[in-house]
């Protein structure tokens, strides 16, 4: 996709995806915010009562997934998450939330134990983070998945912040690079700082910051609830 015609696509669908998309983008600018997963004993409380002890299980070993590897090479750590993640059934919003698209948080897609492509980056994408990778090294990344033809999320991890990343994507256990993934073109990716344009697989022209994004209150007020204080 040339940059010309990347800066077009934006231009006509950014009021629909924005419309679409605006609480899950608070959500994930929020880490900026909040402090790693907020994995506390309130919590693991909360996911009992609200999910059931299976849940409470599966944070539980989320937790401990984390702290195993939270001293590794940033490799390991994403393998370590990537193959976590990838282990929750795969679902439809439809099915999951009755609704049409859905973003759902870590806590969420852990206690109904189902998740869609955006709630596997969201996932890995706070993980990650809590597991101490700077989030200018992270970037949630909307793609068209050419041989699903459909829009698809992945989470890229750049080692380099001028480099080609490697691709963290549900739809495969491999963390490979996005130049070998011929599957995906790239659209827009974001983090808790700022919004890139793609214009190549492994390039991004900045386009904005979550500054422009006014509903923090109201998105604060709903993690604080889910954290149980």
């Amino acid at each position: 996709m040339s940059r010309a015609l990347a800066a077009r696509w934006l231009a006509a669908v950014w009021p629909r995806l924005w419309r679409r998309h605006a609480w899950a983008w608070l959500l994930l600018a929020s880490c900026a915010l909040a402090d790693g997963l907020g994995l506390t004993a309130e919590v693991l409380l909360l996911v009992e009562n609200r999910y059931g002890q299976a849940a409470r299980g599966r944070v539980e070993a989320l937790q401990a997934l984390i702290e195993r590897h939270r001293n590794d090479g940033e490799g390991d750590k994403l393998e370590a998450v990537n193959d976590f993640f990838n282990e929750i059934p795969y679902d439809t919003d439809w099915s999951l939330w009755n609704q049409e698209d859905y973003w759902a948080t870590p806590i969420e897609m852990l206690g109904i134990h189902g998740a869609d492509c955006e709630d596997y980056s969201i996932a890995k994408y706070f993980t990650l983070l809590d597991m101490g990778v700077p989030a200018e090294r992270l970037r949630i990344t909307y793609v068209k998945a050419i041989t699903l033809n459909q829009a698809h999320m992945v989470l890229a991890y750049y080692p380099d912040p001028d480099g080609e990343p490697v691709i963290l994507d549900n739809l495969t256990d491999r963390i490979r690079p996005a130049g070998e993934r011929l599957d995906l073109v790239p659209v827009y990716g974001f983090n808790g700082d700022s919004l890139w344009l793609s214009v190549s697989r492994s390039r991004g022209q900045k386009v904005g910051g979550s500054d422009r994004i006014n509903l923090w209150s109201d998105l604060r007020r709903k993690m604080a609830r889910e954290m149980g204080s």
